[in-house]
């Protein structure tokens, strides 16, 4: 059963994408169909209170509405462009209500905290940071806490003035409400930053919850982007948001450190994919797509996966998975290095250049190396400073 919550706000969008339907209708009134009389017809054209026109009248008539009709299409046509742009947001809008209503139906706990408010004011972010963590990863947690993502007041104040949101992104054990989740659970209680999914946790099962990601994120709040990070990577959130705010123009857009490893066919090795003969013959690479430790689609893509994502297959690595969905679609790929830099001194010297990273992390660890010790090092030497976050304008 929909909850009555949410059952106002969709109605009311319905009727907003109805009443463009209507809009639509009215501007291109009845249709007319005009016919050239045949040679041999006898005149059978006859208009409300005038008398039957002969078969040169009847060309005449022809001649004029046909030069009147171009310039009529063309003032239909351009109210009829502006009227699809409109209906094509109300489909979007209308797709990530479907997402948040489903978590609501499916009782997960990310809607205790969802408010049909936060939709009908349309509160427009310019990212959403999901750093993706594991129930034994809480040093790094923490040490991420005491680094780069705000805590407290200063986060909902990064929201509030800067738009952008950082969560934890974690789903549940497979023994519902079993200690692992418990522990979550109180840490969430003391820092509020987690966003908890409908997702089984699970190493082979990482694609799954990107996807599940990208679809309550979108469901959850309006942003030009959506990003997943992992949480063994050094972030400057500032930095981050001026390189994303750069291509906020563009429509369908992908951003990250673009590669195209080799496909490891090989059974027991790490990163092995199980389905490498759809890719072709031994020695393939895989097609472009961005490194895994971070990357971000803009909101129309985290919308086309919230629709489709019964239909989008899983692959044994999430970064190839997201490559594979929007392989096909018309797509703006944009590589840049600035989010893959490497720890000090490769961030250091960039940042002494006036090229601070956006991201940092060794390629070698697909990560930094023991973060939970280092990552504090790479703050101090690569970090933004606080000033140069609040200063930041998108």
């Amino acid at each position: 059963m929909m909850s009555t919550a949410a059952a106002p706000w969709r109605i009311a969008n319905w009727d907003r994408f109805a009443m463009a339907i209507d809009s639509l209708v009215d501007i291109m009134g009845s249709p007319r169909i005009w016919m050239m009389p045949e040679e041999n017809d006898t005149v059978n054209t006859r208009s409300r209170g005038e008398g039957i026109r002969t078969k040169q009248e009847q060309k005449q008539v022809f001649r004029h509405e046909s030069n009147h009709v171009p310039r009529e299409s063309l003032v239909k046509g351009n109210s009829i462009h502006s009227l699809d742009k409109t209906i094509s947001k109300l489909e979007e809008e209308l797709a990530a209500a479907r997402a948040a209503q489903e978590s609501i139906m499916n009782g997960s706990p990310v809607t205790e905290s969802l408010r049909i408010a936060d939709f009908t004011s349309k509160r427009k972010y310019l990212m959403v940071i999901g750093i993706n963590t594991a129930f034994n990863s809480r040093k790094r947690r923490d040490s991420v806490r005491a680094t780069w993502m705000p805590q407290g007041d200063k986060r909902k104040k990064l929201e509030e003035e800067k738009g952008i949101v950082i969560r934890f992104v974690i789903g549940h054990s497979s023994t519902s409400g079993g200690i692992l989740d418990k522990a979550i659970e109180a840490e969430d209680n003391k820092h509020g930053d987690f966003l908890r999914l409908e997702h089984v946790e699970g190493y082979l099962e990482l694609s799954a919850k990107t996807r599940t990601y990208f679809s309550t994120a979108v469901g959850l709040w309006d942003a030009d982007f959506y990003v997943k990070v992992d949480d063994d990577v050094h972030v400057n959130p500032g930095t981050l948001g001026k390189i994303l705010s750069s291509h906020r123009l563009k429509p369908r857009v992908y951003v990250g450190c673009m590669k195209s490893g080799p496909i490891l066919a090989k059974k027991g090795v790490r990163y092995q994919e199980p389905e490498h003969w759809k890719f072709g013959g031994e020695g393939n690479k895989y097609f472009r797509h961005a490194t895994g430790q971070l990357y971000a689609i803009s909101n129309d893509l985290a919308t086309y996966i919230a629709i489709n994502k019964h239909l989008l297959h899983k692959y044994a690595n999430e970064d190839v998975s997201l490559g594979a969905w929007l392989i096909g679609l018309d797509v703006t790929h944009v590589d840049d290095k600035n989010l893959c830099c490497g720890t000090p001194p490769d961030c250091e010297w960039k940042a002494q250049a006036g090229n601070v990273c956006g991201a940092s992390f060794d390629w070698i660890c697909s990560g930094i190396c023991r973060s939970d010790e280092r990552i504090h090092e790479v703050h101090q030497r690569c970090g933004e400073s606080e000033d140069e976050l609040w200063k930041a304008t998108f």
